[in-house]
């Protein structure tokens, strides 16, 4: 079995001889349980912001994708037959599932955000919109546009392409940061019981020295502190982990608000992930324990 076999197992069976090695208290262990529990708390919010920007930006985007629009601008006298005609081009379309005329409430209700609830729309040339449905085939957007065109003029059909496109790229963006965030926490992690581990073996250096003295190999005395830090951060991170869930927990609104800043959470199996914030805090303690060991033991020879 390899040395590093023998590591993983110590760690997982125990070793009450090697534990006493390692004090159980002390600056050092503070600094790994606060560390690794501050660094769980701040990866599960990264976490949860990568996996709600991602699901939301999703469900806008399938939103958006399954609908189109079609404007048509033309003089109050002549709207009505024009709507009347590109119903019937839109209904006799491969790909369309259905398509009406949106309604003078409707409509109002769209503009009303950016004009107020008492827009005349009676008496001003606000186009006719039509909502458009698409069936799961699909329908060629260009080929209904040029048919638009020549039947219906001043038909302008909008098949929210341009729309989609910057939801997709900012939710690829914010995921990859997130997941960027998740790095940089297990790195800072990583660094700060690096530094507690050194801290330790040096407080600890005369206690090394004695065991060096009785016959212990620096093998032994390694695997006493990276059991000891390796359990110290994941029971930190295991801490963090509950603490950032019951502050998601918390927040106002549910993930199906449609709301980026409501929806910050996780659903379904996504909760899954918060197991694995404990196992990667203590992955990245026990290689970085393990190096830190094997540089001070050197250093120490």
């Amino acid at each position: 079995m390899s040395r590093f076999s023998e590591q993983v197992t110590d760690l997982l069976r125990g070793d009450v001889r090697a534990d006493r090695v390692v004090p159980p208290s002390g600056m050092a262990a503070r600094l790994t349980l606060i560390a690794a529990a501050a660094m769980a708390f701040l990866a599960v919010f990264a976490l949860a912001l990568s996996l709600a920007t991602g699901r939301i930006a999703s469900d806008w985007s399938k939103e958006l994708a399954e609908t189109a629009t079609v404007r048509i601008s033309a003089p109050v006298d002549e709207l009505a037959a024009l709507t009347e005609a590109a119903l019937r081009v839109l209904n006799s379309t491969e790909g369309v599932a259905s398509a009406r005329a949106l309604s003078t409430e409707e409509q109002q209700a769209l503009l009303e955000p950016w004009f107020g609830s008492d827009l005349p729309l009676d008496v001003l040339p606000v186009p006719q919109l039509i909502e458009v449905r698409e069936a799961r085939s699909g329908f060629d957007a260009e080929g209904l546009r040029l048919r638009l065109g020549a039947e219906v003029p001043g038909a302008v059909l909008d098949d929210h392409a341009r729309w989609r496109r910057p939801v997709v790229q900012a939710a690829q963006r914010i995921r990859a940061l997130g997941l960027l965030s998740l790095v940089l926490i297990g790195g800072v992690m990583a660094a700060m019981i690096t530094l507690a581990a050194h801290a330790a073996l040096s407080a600890n250096a005369q206690v090394v020295t004695v065991l060096r003295l009785v016959g212990a190999r620096d093998a032994f005395i390694a695997r006493a502190f990276v059991r000891r830090f390796t359990l110290r951060a994941f029971w930190g991170a295991v801490i963090g982990t509950l603490v950032g869930v019951g502050a998601i927990l918390m927040l106002p609104g549910t993930p199906s608000d449609g709301n980026l800043l409501s929806g910050i959470g996780f659903d379904g199996a996504n909760w899954l992930w918060c197991l694995t914030l404990p196992v990667t805090a203590a992955t990245a303690a026990f290689f970085a324990t393990r190096a830190a060991a094997r540089r001070n033991l050197r250093g120490l020879a």
